[in-house]
């Protein structure tokens, strides 16, 4: 990652023909927000002298307070390479300070960045990234709005013709490797019409920035396709639905891999065992914060492949945790449950918190699962000692609220504000009358 100063900004500004700013943050929801304004206030923005109103953000600040400031991290720097007919647009992804100059308690990327504080506080220098998120290609109509109809009828890895998107997908990465992203592979995903982009791992706050860039990044070239993309968990009916697997370690003063020890029969070390621990322990809670939407339970059900056992494994892929093969500094500790509508920055605060608390109480890890859990029979599952994921969003939010590190890792604030939109979230689905409920009991009843 370039790292960059008020001067190198200025002058990279001008080279680079640059018009406007975007000066970009994440709400509660996870969802990307900007502040746009042309280059002629770039001082003001570098003087941290931008403000927007909190209260017209969901979660954020009451209208009494309303007023926040925009920090920008001058090494987020990037220049978009579409748009440029009058001039081009950069971004810089900021921080939320109050008028007062402190942190403000509501902004998920701050709270990251002070867990990570806590994290070095333990030891450890880095808490590191890999994430995997999947997506959708869907069509659009004449008039270019998204349709039901998914882009292809492929299968995992096939090939052109029957994979028909594979020039999207590679302009997708041509665009992210130019705004500087390392992609290692890029695939067609097991379902119709979904797809798989895989880049280079990175501290937690740079791979939460990447992720962020990446769902933007993919929706703007689908569109210039003529496609639509989405990251919905459960888009369909009876296919798999998408994931955003987080290959997660921790490494030492030393810049070891503290996930790694060749003397272990798995070359795992305690503090990975005492890892795994932690997030099983507060896999119920740390639910709510990795799947915070509706749909994400659609997608967490048997049969998709999607992870519905709390569970760990080194090779298994059906339990929540898998232990990829790589080992030494490449060791580490998979989380398959987590999809693509959570805040990136609250769900690595929250999986942090998790395995830092496994690691503080020298949790045990239970014992591994070598089977097939998805063959696996109800009486089987609790003999193995094997519990499930909540079945939905109010089952999760109830376990969050009952666990004190998932809630502390996330602040009073935000933690307040996520259960009360989630929460009518919740009301406001259970209140729909569906097709399936029209169709099932209309001609019984």
């Amino acid at each position: 990652m370039k790292k960059y100063d008020c001067d190198q900004i200025r002058t990279l500004a001008y080279e680079e023909n640059v018009k406007f700013l975007r000066l970009m943050f994440t709400d509660i929801n996870g969802l990307f927000k900007n502040i746009e304004v042309p280059i002629s206030q770039l001082d003001k923005v570098l003087d941290q002298q931008i403000m927007f109103d909190g209260s017209s953000i969901a979660g954020f600040a009451s209208i009494e307070d309303s007023d926040l400031m925009l920090h920008p991290d001058l090494d987020t720097w990037l220049v978009y390479p579409w748009h440029q007919e009058k001039g081009k647009t950069a971004r810089l992804i900021c921080d939320i300070y109050d008028a007062a100059g402190n942190s403000f308690a509501g902004d998920p990327r701050g709270h990251l960045k002070e867990q990570l504080k806590k994290m070095e506080a333990l030891g450890f220098t880095s808490f590191n990234v890999g994430p995997e998120p999947e997506f959708f290609l869907f069509k659009s109509d004449e008039n270019g709005a998204m349709t039901t109809s998914v882009c292809d009828c492929a299968d995992y890895a096939d090939m052109e013709p029957i994979d028909e998107q594979n020039i999207c997908r590679r302009d997708i990465v041509l665009t992210l490797e130019e705004l500087g992203f390392e992609i290692e592979a890029s695939h067609h995903e097991a379902a119709n019409g979904q797809q798989e982009i895989d880049f280079k791992y990175a501290d937690a706050l740079l791979s939460s920035d990447r992720i962020q860039t990446f769902k933007m990044v993919v929706k703007q070239v689908a569109r210039l396709h003529h496609l639509h993309a989405t990251f919905m968990p459960k888009p369909i009916l009876g296919i798999n639905g998408s994931g955003m697997h987080c290959n997660l370690s921790l490494f030492d003063q030393n810049e070891h891999n503290a996930f790694y020890d060749p003397t272990d029969t798995r070359q795992l070390s305690q503090t990975a065992y005492h890892f795994i621990a932690g997030i099983m322990k507060h896999a119920k809670a740390l639910t709510a914060i990795c799947n915070p939407t509706i749909n994400s339970y659609k997608r967490l059900v048997p049969g998709f492949e999607a992870p519905v056992n709390i569970a760990w494994s080194t090779s298994n892929r059906t339990p929540m945790i898998r232990i990829p093969a790589p080992r030494k500094q490449s060791t580490r500790v998979e989380v398959r449950s987590v999809d693509p509508t959570a805040n990136p920055y609250l769900a690595l605060s929250a999986l942090l918190a998790a395995g830092l608390d496994g690691i503080e109480q020298q949790m045990e890890a239970p014992k591994e699962c070598q089977c097939n859990i998805f063959q696996m029979t109800a009486q089987e599952h609790k003999e193995a000692g094997i519990e499930h994921l909540p079945a939905n969003l109010r089952e999760s939010l109830h376990y969050l609220k009952n666990d004190s590190v998932v809630l502390n890792s996330l602040g009073e604030h935000i933690v307040n504000q996520f259960i009360t939109i989630k929460e009518k979230e919740w009301l406001e689905y259970c209140r729909q009358i569906t097709p399936w409920e029209w169709q099932a009991y209309s001609h019984l009843f």
